[in-house]
């Protein structure tokens, strides 16, 4: 595995500079940033992911106002109510994406979201204090105790949120097969383990936030 040094350079010669780079890569939420962000915000963001699941993201984007009505702006303890026969009724709404799966995991994923303020007092505060240094935790978390949040889903919610976090896209997986870190994309708690030491390790040599390391490595692969 090649060191920080090598992906730094790498990068600076494919884009020109270092002020072209650092355009670029993303930002993560402070702690209290995320910890500021209610729960209806994170209820919305994370039923956003799971509608764009498999869809092109403008079209859901664009219904997703009628969403925000339909389930009471997220408010979690509204939308946990919402019985079978309500979200029946919503299939009928054509402003809707009408997924009954997908309809189904947004009352489920507000009591997730209630579980967890009972427990830390927000679900800001679990995002908030989870270590970025197992992220893959909290990947493994979300995945199960909320409802369609497997595979790509948690990483990219909690991109969407702010939280500091590599995903791992087929780029970014090409790209650790060629720095050895893993031969195949990482679904095993093992693999998962590896890429988790890997950024680690390029976090503790250059201080930067796994989503820029992520990007970063992703655009070393060629197209």
């Amino acid at each position: 595995m090649r060191d920080y040094k090598w992906l730094h350079e790498f990068c600076l010669n494919r884009f020109g500079s270092a002020k072209a780079l650092e355009a670029m890569l993303p930002q993560p939420r402070s702690d209290a940033e995320l910890r500021a962000l209610s729960d209806d915000r994170y209820l919305s963001l994370m039923s956003l992911r799971i509608f764009r699941a498999g869809l092109k993201h403008s079209l859901v984007d664009a219904k997703w106002p009628a969403f925000e009505e339909v389930f009471f702006g997220f408010d979690p303890e509204k939308v946990v109510l919402m019985g079978a026969e309500r979200l029946e009724n919503l299939m009928q709404d054509a402003r809707l994406i009408r997924h009954l799966g997908k309809l189904k995991s947004v009352p489920r994923n507000a009591q997730f979201i209630l579980d967890v303020r009972r427990e830390r007092g927000s679900f800001g505060a679990l995002i908030a204090d989870w270590p970025a240094s197992d992220i893959v935790g909290l990947w493994k978390y979300l995945a199960k105790h909320g409802n369609q949040l497997g595979g790509l889903s948690a990483p990219r919610f909690l991109r969407m949120v702010g939280k500091d976090t590599f995903v791992p896209t087929d780029d970014m997986v090409a790209a650790l097969k060629a720095q050895d870190v893993i031969d195949k994309a990482p679904t095993s708690q093992k693999d998962l383990a590896e890429v988790q030491a890997a950024f680690n390790q390029w976090q503790t040599e250059s201080g930067r936030p796994l989503c820029q390391l992520s990007v970063m490595l992703a655009h070393t692969v060629n197209h």
